[in-house]
């Protein structure tokens, strides 16, 4: 009897014992565990669909909520409730249109240029109800950038909303000389050529179209494109599969998100986090969703109250705007529990929790294209995502040593890069295989392969180049540092320098011009500021200059600054003037008060 006895006091000793090692040593272990246990079971039921050939694609989800739950609000805009029977009624009219009036096809692809709104989801499910594939066009581009964007992606047809007609004020004899049909979601049009489509939903049945058509057999067949700035100037059409919007969808899952939530999304459809996180994601749930055609930041929280909001999607300038709002004794009074982005800087994370309270804000970091996601179960302030042993047995990423001064890895004597010791800021690369495949950008083989990096460690090995810095600390936590290259990040969305560039190249006044991105206090991300040099013969002209800059280039990635200059500077000069003009630039600088004497610096636009 004794000796049972210190046998059961020496086993609960040593629970105790490695219990309070666990805690002291390993904290995060089971939160880890659990977590990585349930997304590595959803990412095995999805490989397992494949072998069977049973894909269940994000719209066939929805299909199968709109017969499970068909009276339930799907999406909640501007007063307006849609119910999931709503939406698959409206999108079956339209995908008969298509197929019988528009003369679509299985494996066509439609560009769909329209605003936040209902229609957008039943537009995009019809038309993957005929089995096209969709681009998803960023509603600010203009005129060359997005004639581009059809030749990146082959598309021969275009749909535009309502408000959106008059853009295409100027490029659409083009798109027709290109034989690319037109079709808005009007009843009538001024333009003969402009086919409209209200009028033929009105009439169209809503029966459902042959399943067969939206039938797929492999979770790598493509089912969007996504447009993204880069490095190489005009918008590239990443490829998105139907197993990447799956993955998307899971990650309102993943953290928790129920089908009692009621997601709020005000960033635009046309980007990876709304659509294929923040609808898709509703839709695996069952939840519902309260759509915003823009953010606005008085009416936030009047809405997350008047609709009984538990989840929000943001991007950090979001949370920014939110905290600049003038305080007010509601700032508490929600139901709010979780948000769910990316970009949330320290500062504003913690001012956002003290000012509205302890909410789940959930970091999760990827790039549309990308074949690595991290994401920040633990909710520890200024990281983006976790790592771990188990983490790095199913994801191969490397952070390597970078040059910032050579703007290249540093190499060995072999030509292998080199990693960083923890702690260490280094450049991102996670491994390309069969289980993190790069899909890459559609119609150039040349776009996909320089986001590559090959023979890194080893030769023969694959990398995709994020062109994120990172750091990783001692305890697996991952911080986000800064980008390298030519792209720098505006009001939530990534500028191409060399699109810029290129654009403001054209005004007959401008020999040679660079633009770059330079830190203002208190804003997020970097602003526009574009060095010039005048064409001899010539004189500067502002107002041409602003005419241009605001017809060609998206607002958000127009120069907010412009720098005159006799001769152009090197790059690494130009990161050493960034600090200065920084410093500058918190001033209210205007062609009024700028400063002169060369350098001259104006605000643009």
């Amino acid at each position: 009897m004794t000796l049972s006895l210190g046998w059961l006091w020496a086993l609960a000793a040593g629970l105790f014992s490695g219990h309070v090692l666990q805690k002291l040593c390993f904290p995060y272990f089971w939160r880890d565990l659990w977590f990585l246990l349930k997304v590595v079971r959803y990412g095995v039921g999805l490989e397992l669909s494949a072998l069977t050939s049973n894909v269940c694609t994000v719209l066939e989800r929805f299909i199968q909520q709109a017969q499970r739950i068909p009276d339930k609000p799907f999406v909640i805009f501007e007063g307006g409730v849609h119910t999931y029977r709503d939406i698959e009624l409206r999108s079956n009219r339209l995908a008969n249109v298509f197929l019988q009036r528009v003369g679509l096809r299985k494996g066509d692809c439609i560009a769909l240029l329209m605003s936040n709104e209902p229609d957008f989801l039943c537009v995009w499910f019809g038309l993957a109800k005929v089995g096209c594939s969709v681009a998803f066009l960023n509603t600010n581009i203009r005129s060359r950038s997005l004639l581009h964007c059809f030749s990146c992606c082959g598309a021969k047809t275009l749909v535009v909303g309502s408000d959106l007609v008059d853009s295409l004020d100027g490029i659409l004899p083009s798109l027709l000389e290109d034989n690319i049909q037109v079709w808005a979601m009007t009843s009538h049009s001024e333009h003969p050529q402009m086919h409209t489509l209200l009028d033929k939903i009105a009439g169209a049945s809503d029966r459902p179209v042959p399943a067969e058509l939206r039938a797929t057999t492999s979770l790598k067949s493509p089912t969007l494109y996504i447009f993204t700035s880069g490095t190489t100037g005009l918008p590239k059409a990443a490829v998105i599969t139907h197993l990447q919007s799956l993955k998307a969808a899971a990650g309102f899952w993943a953290f928790g998100a129920t089908q009692e939530d009621v997601m709020y999304i005000c960033l635009p459809l046309y980007h990876s986090a709304a659509s294929l996180i923040g609808i898709g994601g509703t839709i695996k749930l069952g939840a519902t969703c309260i759509l915003k055609k823009k953010f606005s930041a008085s009416q936030f929280w009047k809405d997350c109250r008047k609709h009984d909001v538990t989840v929000f999607q943001y991007i950090g300038e979001l949370c920014r705007y939110l905290c600049n709002q003038p305080k007010t004794d509601e700032d508490k009074v929600h139901k709010v529990r979780m948000g769910v982005g990316n970009g949330l800087r320290q500062d504003v994370w913690r001012e956002f929790h003290s000012r509205f309270g302890n909410i789940q804000m959930c970091e999760v970091y990827g790039s549309t294209e990308g074949n690595l996601c991290f994401m920040n179960h633990v909710g520890k302030i200024g990281t983006v995502g976790r790592s771990n042993f188990f983490y790095r047995l199913l994801f191969k990423y490397d952070l390597i040593k970078y040059d910032m001064v050579k703007d290249e890895p540093v190499t060995d004597q072999n030509g292998f890069c080199q990693r960083v010791e923890r702690g260490e800021t280094g450049l991102l690369l996670s491994k390309v295989s069969a289980t993190s495949p790069f899909f890459g950008y559609a119609g150039s083989k040349q776009l996909t392969e320089k986001k590559l990096m090959r023979n890194v460690f080893v030769k023969g090995d694959a990398y995709f180049n994020t062109g994120d810095l990172m750091a990783e600390d001692q305890e697996g936590f991952i911080c986000f540092r800064d980008r390298v290259g030519d792209t720098f990040r505006w009001k939530g969305e990534n500028v191409a320098t060399t699109e810029v560039t290129e654009t403001l190249g054209l005004v007959d006044f401008i020999q040679e011009v660079n633009v770059y991105g330079v830190e203002i206090q208190g804003h997020e991300g970097r602003a526009g500021m574009a060095a010039m040099i005048v064409r001899p013969g010539h004189t500067f002209d502002g107002k041409k200059l602003f005419e241009h800059v605001l017809r060609e280039i998206p607002a958000y990635a127009r120069p907010l600054f412009i720098r005159l200059q006799e001769e152009m500077e090197m790059t690494s000069t130009f990161k050493q003037l960034e600090d200065l003009l920084a410093t500058v630039s918190t001033r209210a600088l205007s062609p009024e008060n700028a400063s002169y004497r060369t350098p001259q610096v104006y605000i643009c636009c």
